[in-house]
């Protein structure tokens, strides 16, 4: 492996994980209180809720294409399959349940960026390859980051550090 591989691999993954130019993932979810979990904003269409579920969701998605070497992916619907209906978490677990399901599927993604080439093409869609999907991750994840940021400050519950 070169070193420009090392260093890029080491580039993609903090990246996905550290704070580098804004708030992270981990930033934006802590410390939320239970009860404005499920609230929409005024002005806003999603709840903080339904942007944590959301991110999870698309982040598995783009993990089930990108590790699909059987064949058994199946594409979402859009936006159907990609938001949760409800404002307001299903039970008390849901909460840490897609926090703790987001952080074991980075952590596989993580796994293939470390062990496969990020260039080439996947064999199940010629224009796309790792590289690609990782830096969709992290744009997808940032923007809706900032949305989660957003609907706390009029919540009046986020705190820049």
């Amino acid at each position: 492996m070169s070193d420009l591989d090392r260093e890029l691999r080491k580039q993609l993954s903090a990246l996905l994980k550290k704070a580098q130019a804004h708030a992270t993932y981990d930033d934006a979810v802590k410390d939320m209180p239970v009860n404005l979990r499920g609230i929409v904003p005024e002005g806003l269409p999603y709840s903080v809720w339904q942007l944590i579920e959301h991110i999870r969701i698309a982040q598995r998605d783009i993990l089930d294409f990108s590790d699909n070497a059987d064949g058994s992916y199946k594409e979402l619907n859009w936006p159907d399959d990609y938001w949760p209906k409800s404002p307001e978490p299903p039970d008390e677990h849901a909460w840490q349940k897609s926090i703790d399901n987001y952080h074991a599927d980075l952590r596989h993604f993580e796994k293939l960026i470390e062990e496969r080439d990020l260039a080439a093409t996947f064999p199940w869609d010629k224009d796309k390859n790792l590289l690609r999907e990782a830096f969709l991750i992290a744009d997808h994840v940032a923007y809706h980051v900032g949305e989660i940021i957003a609907a706390r400050r009029m919540l009046g519950v986020w705190r820049s550090k």
